[in-house]
């Protein structure tokens, strides 16, 4: 409501009433609104801070859900590189021990990437040291992934070498004999049966019956059945790979052929005395890279440690050869 407003008039001694203009009144009324509109402004302004748009509201609870899935994919990286690093455990103190290989470096398993800022371009973003920091875990787990990948396909290949390996490897005796009552000589300098001097005896001698089944002591290729020229009668060579050969001479009876692949404990033919030889049995070799090596340091398959030390105390004696 308006207030009325008089002056004193000192012709009539009166108070009259003071009338405005339209124009006199606006002016007057300027400052009024201008400080009412200042006032809402502001309230305004105070209150927006407090107060939001449907807009405002909808992209707060997107940023939201993205920091909260950023934060679950940082736990669940956590978590992947916890399991990766197990793994890298059992390659470097189980797997590759077990294959004799060299175990991985430290520092080769997790090489930074080196040179420009690969995340340069995610620093105008939102929260971006939270994505930066996700992106970093995540290209470091990459890489580690690969290179652990890459590892475990080298163990795989070490695997499959090592199973050939173990059964390619020559490993038990050519012949049944528990007891080794049959053992009649070992490897090395022996009085030869015939020339009666000293001579290099290149494998070991082991007596049976005629007719005595003989054994592949490991997994190969027949290069060679038949009868020979050296002294060795009818006789029976395997590669084994490695580098390694075996030999198997003046048998009675040969029941392989050339080229022909066996396995270990396969029966190659039968004992006999063909050749150069003063008695039924088996002469025996274990040839690595084509030298003859002691055939006793290979019988270890089927034998037991104190076996295997009796084994090698026979092999020992200054016995005279077969051959």
């Amino acid at each position: 409501m308006s207030k009325t407003k008089y002056k004193f008039n000192p012709e009539t001694l009166r108070y009259d009433l003071v009338e405005y203009s339209v124009k006199k009144r606006f002016i007057h009324f300027l400052p009024k609104a201008f400080i009412v509109m200042l006032m809402t402004v502001s309230l305004l302004i105070f209150i927006s801070d407090f107060i939001e748009t449907p807009h405002e509201r909808t992209l707060r609870i997107e940023n939201e859900q993205l920091i909260l899935q950023y934060k679950m994919m940082n736990r669940k990286v956590d978590e992947m590189n916890k399991a990766l690093a197990e793994i890298q455990k059992r390659d470097n103190n189980i797997y590759r021990m077990i294959f004799e290989a060299e175990p991985i470096p430290e520092e080769m398993r997790k090489a930074g990437f080196g040179g420009v800022n690969r995340y340069k371009h995610l620093e105008t973003l939102n929260n971006s040291e939270l994505v930066i920091e996700t992106a970093k875990k995540l290209d470091e787990l990459e890489s580690q992934y690969v290179f652990q990948s890459q590892s475990l396909d080298e163990i795989t290949d070490l695997a499959l070498y090592k199973k050939d390996f173990l059964e390619s490897v020559p490993s038990i005796s050519p012949i049944s004999d528990k007891t080794f009552k049959r053992f009649a000589s070992g490897f090395g300098y022996r009085l030869h049966p015939i020339y009666k001097t000293r001579k290099m005896h290149t494998g070991i001698d082991l007596t049976a019956p005629s007719g005595t089944d003989v054994y592949a002591s490991g997994k190969g290729k027949v290069i060679k059945a038949g009868s020979s020229t050296g002294g060795y009668g009818n006789v029976i060579i395997i590669s084994h790979g490695y580098g390694y050969s075996t030999l198997y001479a003046h048998l009675h009876e040969i029941k392989v052929k050339n080229g022909q692949m066996i396995t270990r404990g396969d029966i190659i033919g039968t004992i006999g005395s063909t050749g150069r030889s003063v008695a039924p049995h088996l002469h025996y070799e274990v040839r690595y890279n084509d030298k003859p090596v002691d055939p006793v340091n290979y019988y270890f398959n089927d034998l037991t440690p104190e076996e295997y030390d009796r084994i090698i105390e026979l092999s020992q004696r200054p016995t005279q050869s077969f051959d």
